[in-house]
Parts: structure tokens; C-alpha cells; sequence
């Protein structure tokens, strides 16, 4: 296809938005925001149950929905208490929020309108338009609801390093609490577990096994298509960044957009969203690889570890097969380098 049938192609009268979760819903307000018509079919993938929404991500999603006040109701998470290698226990400050994402859905869903013949397709749950999903390691996760025995841990969030895995203790808004166990089956983890295991109680069974290890597909957009949101990226947990990065995904993802509607060239747009999503991943994989390198020195932990290495190295492969970046976000435009002056 030539660059002008492609650009034609995208030339995005109406936009669709398949998937739920927080960049769908980003998605569709921002489209409406730039005066482009959306339809938004929700569903697709089951709903998280407690989500720690740090002051950075609340500053993105009150900007994007233009509301300065938005969960400014909500408990609030002040501290990060980390047990992490061989090292005792540090406190550390933290500024979140905590709700579930039927709290997020309820305050920021939009509505799905009943508009036929999208030029273009959003995609944010499965089916993708291109099925591959590349991971970055294998990290068996359950969820369990849990009571906390003290009452000043409803105001913190707990990170344990053991030897096979790790928990994270995360308080939900409704005065209850949830627990990620990643690595080894639930029972091995509280028994290794020196911290966190004294502080709770299991209120609920451990919900099936999950894949929590950093993930993207394998292709982020094609001519008439763009892939954002946690199901085609997803960051591991262990960095607290996930909902933040779902929002940057839907602000360049609207941007894209915007420029190619306003005449840009779409398949060098296209491409910058995707290199964009390539190089936030091999900073996500850096980054995990400093936790991973420190957590433990068992087996597991150096498999988690030469899995990210590998994955840095793919990363770092597909961005060199691609041009440098050409473009810049403004205040949710995107601008030729160069030009933003």
C-alpha cells in the first residue's frame, strides 16, 4: 500500500474503541475532547479488584477528564513498607489512592454510541488484530482477599521478598484488603514469608493463577488499527506504574490520531506510537531487572532476571530496525521535532 492509500485509509471519521479498562475509557473522552466520534464497546477481560492509583497516575487521569477534584474522597495510601532481599523492613512515604476499577469505570465511563463504519479501530482487550503476545518471563499470580490484623496497615501498602516470589499487601477502599502472591504456590510463599504472613488473616479462596510478567504484542497498530491498554502492554506489578502507563498509552494513542485526521502522514505516525510503546517497555524491563537483581539469589529469582535481560535485548532489537522518533506530545498534540519551539 502506498503512503497516501495508507494515509487515506486512517483517515479517522470515526473512531471504534473495543476493550474496557482505564485507556478505553481515557480514549473515548479524549476523542470527543479533539471533536472525533467514537463508538466504545466495553468488556473483553475480567475486572482487577483493588487498584493503588498513585498521586502521578491521579494527576494524569485529573487532567485528561479535566477534574481536578476526581477521587479526591477516596482512602488514601501513605506509606510503602518494603522487605526486599535479606534487609529488614524500610518505610518508605507513598501517595495513592485506593479503588477498584468498577470505581474507575463509574466515574469515567462513556457511553457506546450507536455510529456504523469506523475508519479506525482502538483495541484494548482481546481479540487483537495480531494475536502474538511476546513475555518477558513466566510469573504464576494469585489474588486472595485478606483481613488485616492491625490497624495501622490499612493505611499502607507491604512489599516482601522471599525465596521463591514475592507478596504485595494492597488495603481496598471498602476497609478490607487484597494480597498478590507471585512466584510459588500461596501456602509456600506465607510460609517463607516473615512479615507479611503475622499481619493477615485469608478471608477468600486464592483466585485461579495468573500471568503478571511484562508483556506486549508482538505488532501495536496496522493501517486501519492501534493496541494500547494493559492487555496489549502489560508492566509487572512490581513497579506500581501500570494505570499511569495505560493512561500515557491512551494520550499518545488520541494523539496519533488527532494528527493523522488533521492530515499528518499516518504511517509514520503509526510508527511512532509503536516505537513509543517499544521503548516504554525496555525502560519498564530495566527497571524491573534493578528489583529482580536484588530480591533474591535463588533460582527463581535469576530465571525472572535472564528473562528480562532477554526481553531488554528484543526491545532494544525492534527499535533499532526503526527510524528516530519525529515527533513530540504537547498538552496532548503531538508536533514535529523541531517545530514544538
Amino acid at each position: 500500500m502506498s503512503t497516501a492509500a495508507a494515509g487515506a485509509a486512517l483517515t479517522p471519521q470515526t473512531v471504534a474503541i473495543r476493550g474496557g479498562g482505564i485507556a478505553a475509557n481515557c480514549c473515548a473522552h479524549l476523542l470527543a475532547r479533539a471533536g472525533i466520534p467514537t463508538t466504545h464497546t466495553a468488556g473483553g477481560r475480567a475486572p482487577v479488584p483493588a487498584i493503588l492509583l498513585s498521586d502521578t497516575a491521579l494527576a494524569l487521569l485529573r487532567s485528561v477528564f479535566d477534574r481536578p477534584d476526581l477521587f479526591a474522597d477516596r482512602p488514601r495510601i501513605t506509606r510503602r513498607i518494603v522487605a526486599w532481599g535479606a534487609r529488614e523492613p524500610a518505610m518508605l512515604p507513598h501517595d495513592a489512592v485506593v479503588l477498584s476499577e468498577s470505581d474507575l469505570d463509574t466515574a469515567l465511563g462513556a457511553p457506546s454510541l450507536p455510529l456504523p463504519g469506523p475508519a479506525l479501530t482502538i483495541h484494548t482487550a482481546p481479540p487483537f488484530p495480531v494475536g502474538e503476545l511476546r513475555g518477558f518471563g513466566a510469573r504464576r499470580t494469585v489474588a486472595v482477599q485478606i483481613r488485616l490484623r492491625h490497624e495501622d496497615d490499612h493505611s499502607a501498602c507491604w512489599i516482601e521478598a522471599v525465596e521463591e516470589g514475592w507478596l504485595f499487601l494492597i488495603p481496598s477502599a471498602s476497609g478490607g484488603a487484597w494480597m498478590l502472591c507471585v512466584g510459588a504456590p500461596i501456602d509456600t510463599l506465607l510460609t517463607q514469608s516473615r512479615h507479611i504472613t503475622p499481619r493477615v488473616e485469608l478471608a477468600g479462596e486464592p483466585s485461579s493463577s495468573f500471568e503478571t510478567s511484562p508483556r506486549m504484542l508482538a505488532a501495536l497498530q496496522g493501517p486501519d488499527w492501534l493496541a494500547c491498554g494493559s492487555a496489549a502492554i502489560g508492566f509487572d506489578p512490581i513497579c506500581g506504574d501500570g494505570t499511569a502507563q495505560a493512561v500515557r498509552e491512551a494520550i499518545l494513542a488520541c494523539a496519533v490520531i488527532g494528527e493523522i485526521r488533521d492530515g499528518g502522514d499516518a504511517p509514520a505516525l503509526r510508527q511512532h506510537f509503536e516505537s513509543m510503546m517499544i521503548g516504554a517497555m525496555r525502560r519498564h524491563l530495566r527497571l524491573c531487572a534493578q528489583f529482580y537483581a536484588s530480591g533474591g539469589q535463588g533460582g527463581w529469582w535469576q530465571t525472572q532476571l535472564a528473562d528480562l535481560a532477554e526481553g531488554f535485548d528484543w526491545c532494544t532489537g525492534r527499535l533499532a530496525t526503526m527510524p528516530e522518533p519525529r515527533y513530540e506530545l504537547h498538552d496532548f498534540r503531538l508536533v514535529a521535532r523541531g517545530a514544538a519551539a
